[in-house]
């Protein structure tokens, strides 16, 4: 059993919704949360079959608010993955929580469910960009719960922020990032605010009400961080993420490095088997799919498109692709051509400070990077955003801040004037949860 798979489980339920998050989430609610995770269970035994020969290395509760979940919910539901699904023994289980959400006896019994790691979404430590950011906790809620939490006996405990408020002072930001190092965090997730299409802040930003955030502004921000957190030993794995030795986010590094992992619950994305689809996004409609799969129709047309388009392009997914939306309540699923999951190894591995391996590149895709992309290496290199040796590439500093200016050019069928030019700005692409 050599196949390597991550799973994401989300939980979409919130006690209220921020306005900045344009994630598939809901406040107001909670009376679902009972019988979707009822449906959750069912689709997790339906995927048991598909999974055979595969080994399940990381798991990921993300949202939402996971920590909505009793302990009693997230012990049925990790036993039935053990149940169902070849767990690694030392599998990496990660639950995100709110930190206003949490308390003694509940991360307790969390720990003693099997979950390994929390995510704890801090955001702000300063009281007001709480309020503006419409969190639900206190800055004192944050201590408290990474406190409780080492007493739980968590070892591995991360901190988001979001910084680049819209005329957010570097002081202020800075006295956030100091807060969230004095709880001895292992891993921080630093990523600046973007405004999101359908959200409160997006209708703010449109109506006057609230300034753009300013890129310039966060990427003073984010080269502050990067200095702050190398002063205090932690390193930089990935554009917006830091770790101690040893305590990268497992599952996170699955994205990136695009590798299999498999999503469950409504809205819930996966890449498996040569495909990429996601889930139903209503919860209501995610608990109806996997009750009565008459009510969701499109699932069957799309199921049938789907299986014509593998027996033409890649016959040797027909199996899965006619199996999916069996399994789960399908919203979209597409078939990943060569030149797209090639484009996605490049991209996503930029991501990371270890950058692209050519090694790995070649026996995967069978492309010789530096002969292919030798233009494009050199025009990056020309203009400081990315370094390359006989070995590998990767990104510069500059090129850090500049991501998107080197991304877009190793999408497929995409050509970019050249020189460079244009404002800072500061990659934002998260991975799920």
């Amino acid at each position: 059993m050599n196949r390597a798979l991550s799973l994401y489980i989300h939980i979409p339920f919130c006690q209220r919704k921020c306005h900045y998050c344009d994630f598939n989430t809901y406040a107001g609610m909670n009376h679902y949360i009972a019988p979707y995770l009822a449906a959750l269970q069912r689709e997790i035994a339906n995927w048991a079959p598909a999974l055979a020969g595969w080994r399940v290395e990381t798991v990921f509760f993300g949202g939402g608010t996971p920590s909505l979940m009793s302990g009693q919910q997230a012990q049925e539901l990790l036993d039935l993955c053990r149940a169902s699904y070849a767990i690694a023994p030392d599998a990496e289980v990660t639950l995100e929580a709110n930190p206003g959400t949490v308390d003694m006896p509940r991360l307790e019994a969390f720990r003693a469910a099997g979950v390994n790691r929390l995510s704890f979404g801090a955001q702000s430590f300063d009281p007001a960009e709480l309020r503006w950011l419409g969190r639900i906790h206190e800055k004192d809620d944050i201590g408290n719960a990474v406190r409780m939490a080492r007493t739980a006996g968590f070892q591995r405990v991360n901190l988001d922020l979001i910084y680049g408020l819209p005329e957010q002072p570097l002081a202020r930001w800075q006295r956030s990032l100091d807060a969230a190092l004095s709880l001895g965090p292992d891993h921080l997730s630093l990523y600046a605010l973007s405004v999101e299409e359908g959200t409160p802040l997006a209708q703010w930003v449109a109506s006057g009400r609230v300034r753009e955030p300013d890129p310039d502004l966060a990427a003073d921000h984010y080269l502050a961080s990067a200095e702050t957190l190398e002063r205090a030993g932690f390193l930089q794995y990935e554009i917006s993420n830091w770790a101690n030795s040893g305590q990268e986010c497992r599952h996170n590094l699955t994205y990136w490095r695009n590798a299999p992992y498999l999503g469950l619950g409504a809205g819930a994305h996966s890449s498996f088997g040569g495909f990429r689809f996601f889930g139903t996004l209503l919860p209501q409609d995610y608990i109806r799919g996997l009750t009565d799969k008459e009510s969701a129709p499109h699932v069957l047309r799309q199921a049938q498109a789907i299986q014509a388009l593998a027996r033409d392009e890649r016959g040797n997914n027909s199996a899965i692709a006619g199996i999916i939306p069996s399994l789960s309540p399908i919203a979209e699923l597409d078939l990943v051509d060569a030149e797209t999951d090639l484009s996605d190894t490049l991209i996503l591995g930029l991501r990371l400070s270890e950058g692209i391996s050519f090694r790995r590149v070649r026996e995967r895709h069978g492309v010789d990077v530096p002969a292919r992309y030798e233009r494009t290496i050199r025009e990056m290199q020309d203009a400081g955003l990315l370094l390359a040796d006989d070995a590998r590439m990767w990104l510069t500093p500059r090129g850090r801040l500049l991501s998107n200016e080197v991304f877009l050019r190793f999408l497929p069928s995409i050509t970019i004037p050249s020189p460079l030019g244009g404002p800072k700005v500061v990659s934002r692409v998260e991975p799920e949860g």
